[in-house]
């Protein structure tokens, strides 16, 4: 589940699955917060703790036993569409948290994951995870619109948990994205907003300045990536924005492709003749589907 040298995974005896071990201190908030966080519901994004067991090699440490998950980018996104779930669920988790009186303060690109099942029927490689099992060829991978994935926050090492009517100021310059304006170790700034900016961040890095096409994401990234903490949106209404956004994309922008700017003209023409035959067949099969459903 992570390049660490501090997660491992294994195949639980019992069922024959793949799950992830994190060695933690057994004394840390971070057992206490992944539990608290574990509530069964489809806007919680939080990778679910299976067990808590204790580390065989030092008494002092605990083995956090969670899902094993992929990088939420490999494979790459290839439709507009992925990029609106990736988003969708990614701000549903963030409020998720935020409402448990939760910040998670480093939800960089490295700690969100994805269960990468659903795309791969015949399973592949844990460490070389673009190979086969047994390594002996590259692995086969379904697509997204037509398999979905599930994209969930990890590592909940600095996160804070407040207590009803607590401050959510913080003090903190450690994180994986050090271009936070607001991070310090001497003055304090809310929590809260730091996710906000760490996540619109990874919008923009990820989407908006390696894809053309996506520029209707650009007020929301803006928004919350203001270098004012005060003014960006809570991640309620960072959700909200996002649905206005997506409710004015209609089938054919949301089924198109996602188009690099390195492209030659060439390649442009072939990539976007086969995008306009696939959000062709799209459309047939939603109306085949819509006319089998009116006739049930």
């Amino acid at each position: 589940m992570s390049l660490e040298s501090d997660v491992l995974d294994a195949i639980r005896v019992k069922d024959g699955s793949r799950v992830s071990m994190k060695v933690v201190r057994a004394d840390s908030d971070e057992i206490r917060i992944a539990r608290f966080l574990c509530a069964a519901g489809s806007h919680n994004h939080c990778v679910p703790v299976e067990d808590v067991l204790p580390d065989p090699l030092d008494k002092d440490n605990a083995l956090l036993i969670m899902p094993y998950l992929r990088r939420f980018d490999d494979p790459p996104f290839e439709a507009v569409q992925e990029v609106m779930d990736f988003i969708q669920q990614t701000l549903e988790g963030l409020c998720y948290i935020h409402g448990q009186r939760v910040a998670h303060r480093d939800c960089s690109s490295m700690n969100i994951m994805m269960d990468g099942r659903p795309l791969f029927p015949n399973d592949h490689h844990p460490v070389h995870t673009n190979a086969t099992l047994d390594s002996s060829r590259r692995s086969y991978h379904l697509s997204r619109p037509d398999h979905p994935v599930k994209y969930y926050f990890i590592d909940f090492g600095m996160s804070s948990h407040f207590k009803q009517g607590e401050s959510p100021y913080v003090l903190g310059a450690q994180g994986g994205d050090q271009d936070v304006p607001e991070l310090s170790n001497e003055h304090s700034y809310n929590a809260y907003m730091l996710d906000v900016f760490i996540l619109g961040h990874l919008y923009e890095k990820e989407f908006v300045q390696n894809y053309l096409g996506l520029e209707f994401l650009k007020p929301l990234v803006a928004a919350m990536t203001s270098l004012q903490p005060e003014r960006r949106p809570t991640a309620e209404s960072a959700l909200g924005m996002f649905h206005t956004i997506h409710n004015e994309l209609n089938h054919t922008q949301l089924h198109w492709r996602l188009r690099k700017g390195d492209e030659s003209g060439a390649e442009r023409v072939v990539y976007d003749t086969i995008s306009a035959a696939k959000v062709g067949f799209s459309l047939v099969r939603g109306l085949i589907g819509y006319d089998l459903r009116q006739n049930l």
